[in-house]
C-alpha cells in the first residue's frame, strides 16, 4: 500500500493568493500607455499594469498579515490580463517585469522564508504559443500538427461567426488545448514543469487538470517534480470530491471548495445574496444550513481523505474565479468574520485572496479581481485587517491548529463548536452565526480535567470544565478561541 506524504512546510503554511495585474505596481518596470487607471473598476480585458517588482515593495504587507506561502496565478508571457493564455511557458510576462523580476521576487521571499507557488495551465495554450502560430502561419505543413487536435482546414482561430475547428478548452478558442495523448507534448509540458522547480518555485497550482485525461499524466507529473524536489506542493484546482487524485500519487491536495461551499452556507445564514452565490461556478453556496447540517458536511468532508491530505488541503473562502465572500453576503462583514474564524482554525492550510484582508468587494469575474487601493488606506477596512492578523497570530502560535486531530463538540441551529488537541495542547473554538446571544454546553470528550481552566485567545470571557462539560455564552454573530 502507497504510504501517502505530503510537503511539510504545508502544514504550518498560511497562504496569500495573487492575482498579479491587480495587486501592486512598481516604477521599475516599463508601463505601455494604454492601461487602465489602478483606481478604476477592472473590466474584462483591461490591463491595471500590476508587476512583480510591486509585489517585492509589498512584501511587508503579507508578511505582518502572517502568510508565510504565496499563490500567484499565472505569470508567464500571455495575451490577456488573467494570463492563463499563455504564450511562452519559460517567459514571465514583460508586464510584471519579465524573468528579472521574477528571479528579484523569488530570492527576496525564500530571503524571507516565504513559499512561492505557481499556477501551471497545462491543459491548453494560447493561439500565440509558438506551437500553435505555426499551425496557423503553416497550416497542414506545420511539423506541430499532433500537438493539438485539428478537425478541419482552413483554421478559424478568430472568426467568431464559424465554429473553432479544432479541440479548445470549453471551446473557446482563444484557448487550444494540447494534445497529451502525445508523448512528446506530454514531455514537453513535463520539462516546463521541472524547469521552474529547478529554477527555485516551492509549487504548483494546476488549471482544470481533470480536463487532461491522458492516463497516467499527472502521476508522472508528480514523480519528475517530486524527484527534484520532494518538498514541492502539487495543489489541483478541483471543485469537488477528490479522492481519485488525492490517493498519495498524483495531487498532495486540492482548492477546497468542498470547505468553501459549507463555511459560506453556514455563515452568511440570511445574508446570503441569491445572484452571486449562484454564478454557476463548481460550488454552490447557497442556501443557509444549520449548525446540524454545517457538521454533517464538515465530518464527510474530513472522511474523504487520508489525514495526511487534509493537512495538506488548500482551504479558501473565495479566489480569482468566484466573487468575494463580503459581495456573497451582501456586505455583511460579520459572515466574512465567522467564515475567516473558521478558516483560520480548521485542518488544512489556509488562504487569504488578496484584499480580503481589508474588506475589498468584488462581485462576479472581472469585478472580484479589483486592484488593492495602496494610496487610499482610508479605504481600507481596518477591523477586517486587525482580526486578520489575530486570527494568523493564533494559528501560527498553537501547534494544535496547525496540526491536531479534530473533535467535534457540538452542533446547535446556529452554534457549532470543536477542538484541535496535540501533544497535550488543547484547543477549543466555537461560533454563534445566529442574531441572538447564545449559551451552550457540551462534553470535552474527556480530554480535560474537571477545574482545567480554559482562556481566551479570541473573543471574550472563558470557560471551567465543570462535570465533563464546558459551558459558553457566545455573542450574536461572532465567536471564541480557547486554551
Amino acid at each position: 500500500m502507497l504510504k501517502i506524504s505530503t510537503p511539510d512546510w504545508v502544514k504550518d503554511a498560511v497562504f496569500y493568493q495573487i492575482f498579479p495585474d491587480r495587486f501592486a505596481k512598481s516604477e521599475r518596470v516599463l508601463k505601455p500607455n494604454n492601461l487602465e487607471p489602478w483606481d478604476s473598476l477592472p473590466t474584462t480585458q483591461g490591463y491595471k499594469g500590476g508587476d512583480l517588482y510591486g509585489v517585492i515593495e509589498h512584501l511587508n504587507h503579507i508578511q505582518d498579515l502572517g502568510c508565510t506561502a504565496i499563490y500567484f496565478t499565472p505569470i508567464f508571457r500571455s495575451g490577456s490580463n488573467h494570463r492563463y493564455h499563455a504564450h511562452d511557458y519559460y517567459a514571465v510576462d514583460p508586464l510584471l517585469g519579465g524573468n528579472p523580476a521574477f528571479y528579484a521576487l523569488r530570492d527576496e521571499m525564500h530571503r524571507r522564508g516565504l513559499k512561492i507557488v505557481l499556477d501551471g495551465v497545462f491543459n491548453h495554450a494560447s493561439r500565440g504559443i509558438f506551437f500553435f502560430h505555426d499551425i496557423l502561419e503553416n497550416g497542414p505543413h506545420s511539423p506541430w500538427l499532433d500537438w493539438f487536435t485539428i478537425y478541419d482546414w482552413p483554421l478559424s482561430a478568430y472568426d467568431g461567426s464559424k465554429p473553432a475547428n479544432y479541440e479548445a478548452w470549453v471551446g473557446n478558442r482563444a484557448l487550444p488545448k494540447w494534445n497529451t495523448d502525445n508523448p512528446q507534448v506530454r514531455d514537453y509540458i513535463m520539462q516546463v514543469a521541472e524547469y521552474w522547480i529547478r529554477e527555485g518555485i516551492d509549487g504548483w497550482r494546476l488549471d482544470v487538470p481533470f480536463c487532461v485525461t491522458s492516463p497516467g499524466f499527472w502521476n508522472e507529473f508528480r514523480q519528475r517534480v517530486k524527484a527534484i524536489n520532494p518538498e514541492a506542493y502539487i495543489v489541483g484546482e478541483v471543485w469537488w470530491d477528490s479522492r481519485n487524485y488525492l490517493a498519495g500519487d498524483q495531487f498532495d491536495g486540492v482548492m477546497n471548495y468542498v470547505f468553501t461551499e459549507p463555511v459560506i452556507q453556514f455563515c452568511g445564514q440570511q445574508h446570503l445574496d441569491f445572484d452571486l452565490a449562484v454564478t454557476g461556478a463548481s460550488y454552490d453556496p447557497y442556501p443557509a444550513i444549520n449548525g446540524v447540517h454545517f457538521a454533517n458536511k464538515m465530518n464527510k468532508l474530513l472522511s474523504l481523505y487520508d489525514w495526511e491530505i487534509t493537512q495538506a488541503q488548500l482551504n479558501l473562502l473565495d479566489s480569482h474565479d468566484t466573487p468575494r465572500l463580503l459581495s456573497i453576503a451582501g456586505g455583511d462583514k460579520n459572515t466574512v468574520k465567522l467564515a475567516t474564524i473558521l478558516l483560520m482554525t480548521f485542518p488544512g492550510a489556509p488562504s487569504v485572496y488578496y484584499g480580503d484582508e481589508i474588506g475589498l468587494p468584488g462581485c462576479g469575474d472581472p469585478d472580484c479581481r479589483r486592484t488593492i487601493p495602496w494610496d487610499h488606506p482610508e479605504q481600507w477596512d481596518r477591523t477586517a485587517l486587525d482580526y486578520h492578523k489575530r486570527l494568523i497570530a493564533i494559528r501560527k502560535q498553537y501547534r494544535a491548529l496547525r496540526r491536531g486531530w479534530f473533535t467535534q463538540l457540538h452542533a446547535g441551529p446556529f452554534t457549532y463548536a470543536f477542538a484541535r488537541h496535540l501533544d497535550g495542547e488543547t484547543v477549543l473554538v466555537a461560533v454563534n452565526v445566529g442574531d441572538q446571544p447564545e449559551t451552550i454546553s457540551f462534553g470535552t470528550d474527556g480530554r480535560l480535567a474537571d477545574g482545567a481552566a480554559l482562556t481566551a485567545v479570541y473573543g471574550e470571557g472563558g470557560a471551567v470544565v465543570a462535570a465533563g462539560q464546558v459551558t459558553l455564552t457566545l455573542p450574536a454573530r461572532d465567536g471564541v478561541i480557547l486554551v
